[in-house]
């Protein structure tokens, strides 16, 4: 079982996000806070979690926790920033939809630009240690691969319905084949050197 809380008694916003490392699509970034008592055994990182149990818990998440906020950073942001900075920004962009300030960001991963005004607390692996960074990432994987499903709608053969524009071989015989699109991270090395 994932635990409650990182210091007792403060109101604490869990932060992941999702698709640090495809080749296309955006970066989405989640801001959960939960109730005190909080308790799913079924929440955990959501890499550890079928995409059937992910969802699942997407709805139990936005209907349970106290507050919850997701953004997005296209692929043109990233290009223009690189993508640990865009990471940084989608996370503070969902804690500004918070609608209870916290006390303390708990961030999953080593580092992290300062929010103003409210101290945070970085943890490696952070989504399989703490129930609100593991309901984070599990709403920045749903949304994201939401998106890249109705992305794949638009651009069918890049196979991102089941890559979710990740660097599978496929993926990249396709950016070979029919070149990059609008999505593709102009940034990114694309195809082997």
């Amino acid at each position: 079982m994932l635990k409650g809380y990182f210091k007792r008694g403060l109101v604490e916003a869990g932060c992941d996000e999702a698709g640090r490392g495809p080749l296309a699509g955006p970066v989405v970034a989640a801001a959960v806070i939960l109730p005190k008592d909080y308790q799913n055994e079924s929440l955990n990182d959501s890499k550890k979690l079928t995409r059937r149990k992910r969802e699942w818990l997407k709805v139990e998440i936005e209907k349970e926790a106290l507050a919850w906020g997701v953004s997005f950073v296209d692929n043109q942001k990233i290009d223009e920033i690189n993508i640990l900075n865009a990471s940084f920004l989608a996370m503070h962009e969902a804690i500004g939809q918070l609608n209870e300030k916290p006390e303390l960001l708990l961030i999953d991963g080593n580092r992290f630009t300062p929010y103003p005004e409210i101290p945070h607390q970085c943890i490696i692996k952070g989504d399989g240690k703490y129930l609100s960074i593991a309901a984070a990432s599990v709403l920045a994987k749903t949304y994201r691969d939401q998106l890249m499903e109705k992305l794949a709608i638009q651009h069918p053969e890049y196979g991102w319905e089941n890559n979710a524009g990740y660097p599978t071989r496929a993926h990249r015989e396709a950016i070979k084949k029919f070149g990059p699109t609008p999505y593709h991270r102009k940034s990114f090395r694309l195809l082997p050197g």
